[in-house]
């Protein structure tokens, strides 16, 4: 059974975990270098992206999770962690230095608008049967340009792509472990397991 990690600076972490679980995979959370160097996947949980960037660096887990990326660790980041994986980000006025990076795609930042914007909306995600997923959108990003390496897995009803994939990099716009539907965890766990073997 792979281990997959939750960084665990900020964000939702029990109900990323849950799901994981729930899938068949080990969760634990991780706060310290040798966590990192410890799991076969990590999720990036949603939270403020400025934030979990100060944080990973004041934990000194910035450089080593760039370096475990580069070497092909399967990452799954939901809202702040698609900003995170992002490459370019728009910010739209308020700035982000720097991401963590590995996606080859450009994000806005709070693209669907503040808090009181929040909403839900069933979304068709590439590679996760079963219908659409009830996706959970709070102050979220969405996908501005797609690199060549990157492949859109989802969209919303007016065309905005809220998930995507690169290779052992997951990402959506939106909350799943919201919503007691562990389908994209299930998808990840799969991810993290192929890669292990």
């Amino acid at each position: 059974m792979p281990t997959i990690g939750i960084f665990a600076l900020q964000g939702d972490v029990r109900e990323h975990a849950r799901a994981l679980e729930a899938a068949g995979c080990g969760a634990v959370p991780v706060r310290r270098p040798a966590e990192l160097a410890a799991v076969d996947g990590l999720v990036l949980p949603g939270g403020e992206s400025t934030t979990i960037l100060k944080l990973a660096r004041t934990f000194e887990l910035l450089d080593p999770l760039r370096e475990r990326i580069a070497d092909g660790l399967p990452v799954y980041g939901s809202c702040a962690g698609m900003i995170l994986l992002a490459d370019r980000v728009d910010s739209g006025g308020s700035p982000l230095a720097e991401t963590i990076g590995g996606l080859d795609i450009a994000v806005r930042r709070n693209a669907f608008g503040r808090q009181v914007d929040s909403f839900e909306e069933d979304v068709a995600v590439d590679g996760v049967d079963g219908g659409p997923v009830r996706a959970v959108f709070i102050r979220a990003p969405w996908v501005q340009e797609l690199g060549p390496a990157a492949r859109a897995l989802g969209t919303t009803r007016a065309g905005q792509v809220v998930a995507v994939r690169q290779g052992a990099l997951l990402a959506t716009s939106f909350h799943p472990e919201m919503t007691g539907d562990g389908r994209v965890h299930a998808y990840f766990c799969r991810m993290v397991t192929e890669t292990a073997r």
